[in-house]
């Protein structure tokens, strides 16, 4: 969309090339009001209405303005007089400019290629031989500018357009993240507080009754105060974003040792050559994956062994995290369309697999532990 200042400027400009062609007609006419003269007397007041009267055009007929435009360069150019090319020069330029600025790019080849015809057909223009050089390349350059303008206004388009949906898509993001935070502070943290608060209520009461069954109950809370604190420092790292230093591998290993190091749960990191993922956001995302895969087998699975894989299989990433704990509440082994189709699995892990498009499966055995494989192709 071209900006008002710039429509105002061609305005101006049509009404002084008005005033110009008016000026050469009665000049030439001996000043005597000639057919002629009063059609660009009309033009020049059809020019400073247009001027202050923006819906004229705009909502009108653009193409019928053009076209007035391209009559009025024609009679100005079939003027004869030898000072008037100079002035049908400008007023070529005017209208080219005009059709490359504000119309498609074929009323703009239409206009370039109807005015070259004019150059060659019409005798009175036969006489303009050092002109005519510079109003073809002028014709050329004008239709090669509105092919590239309306070729960029489109990608403008488009990337306007990718620019909405990818804002679409981070506020989904964002709030699937702030329901998952919430999801895990209620299941986690929160019912934890609760817990402690009613304890306390009770060791409370005891004190005045039984003094040493206050005193166990109050070592048991404070055993339970230390796990809270170490639950509660995990689920405050994993809410930090992944700080990736080096190579996918040497990150890998540092969220399993820091893993290990938080959970005491012995775990082990085996990689094999692989092929790391070209874009720094993938490899972002595959080591969320991982640390809330890992999150979630500290907080539910109960597990005394973890195992974390990393390799490459048939042009294809493959991470898959094992442990010997509770499972997840079904069984078998499920991919992620199953496990989408009946609600199952984590949905976090499971929407950011879907936003890499890899491929996802659970296999868990309640009771002996469950196994998570995440597929990404290189």
């Amino acid at each position: 969309m071209l900006p008002n200042s710039w429509r105002r400027l061609l305005s101006l400009i049509r009404i002084l090339l008005g005033m110009s062609c008016l000026a050469t007609q009665l000049i030439s006419s001996s000043f005597i009001w000639t057919d002629r003269v009063i059609l660009f007397a009309v033009y020049t007041i059809y020019a400073c209405v247009a001027l202050f009267w923006r819906g004229l055009e705009d909502s009108g007929y653009p193409t019928l303005a053009l076209i007035l435009d391209f009559v009025f360069f024609f009679l100005s150019a079939t003027s004869g007089e030898a000072y008037g090319y100079w002035v049908s020069s400008v007023f070529y330029a005017y209208v080219l400019l005009v059709a490359v600025m504000l119309h498609k790019w074929w009323k703009a080849v239409v206009v370039a290629v109807a005015a070259m015809v004019l150059l060659y057909i019409v005798p009175t223009l036969h006489s303009a031989e050092m002109l005519r050089p510079a109003l073809i390349a002028a014709g050329i350059l004008g239709c090669v500018l509105a092919i590239q303008r309306e070729y960029l206004e489109e990608r403008l388009s488009n990337a306007s357009r990718q620019t909405v949906l990818y804002r679409y898509d981070a506020e989904r993001a964002r709030e699937a993240e702030r329901q998952r935070i919430a999801a895990d502070f209620h299941d986690g943290p929160l019912q934890s507080f609760i817990s402690f608060q009613m304890r306390l209520e009770i060791i409370r009461k005891l004190l005045t009754r039984d003094q040493a069954s206050a005193t166990e109950e109050l070592l048991q809370l404070q055993e339970l105060c230390k796990t809270q604190v170490n639950e509660l420092r995990t689920f405050v790292r994993s809410m930090r974003p992944v700080d990736v230093e080096g190579s996918l591998t040497a990150t890998l290993r540092r969220v399993v040792e820091q893993f290990q190091k938080d959970s005491g749960i012995p775990t082990t990191f085996v990689c094999a050559e692989f092929l790391e993922p070209a874009e720094p956001e993938v490899s972002l995302e595959l080591l969320q994956i991982v640390r809330e895969a890992l999150y979630n087998v500290q907080k539910h699975s109960s597990a005394s062994r973890v195992a974390v894989t990393i390799a490459k299989s048939d042009n294809a990433l493959e991470i898959g995290i094992e442990d010997n704990g509770g499972g997840f509440p079904f069984s078998g082994k499920y991919t992620l369309d199953e496990l989408e189709l009946l609600r199952l699995g984590p949905m976090s892990i499971k929407r950011r697999v879907r936003t890499l498009g890899g491929q996802m499966t659970i296999d868990s055995k309640p009771g002996q532990g469950a196994g998570l494989k995440i597929r990404l192709a290189t």
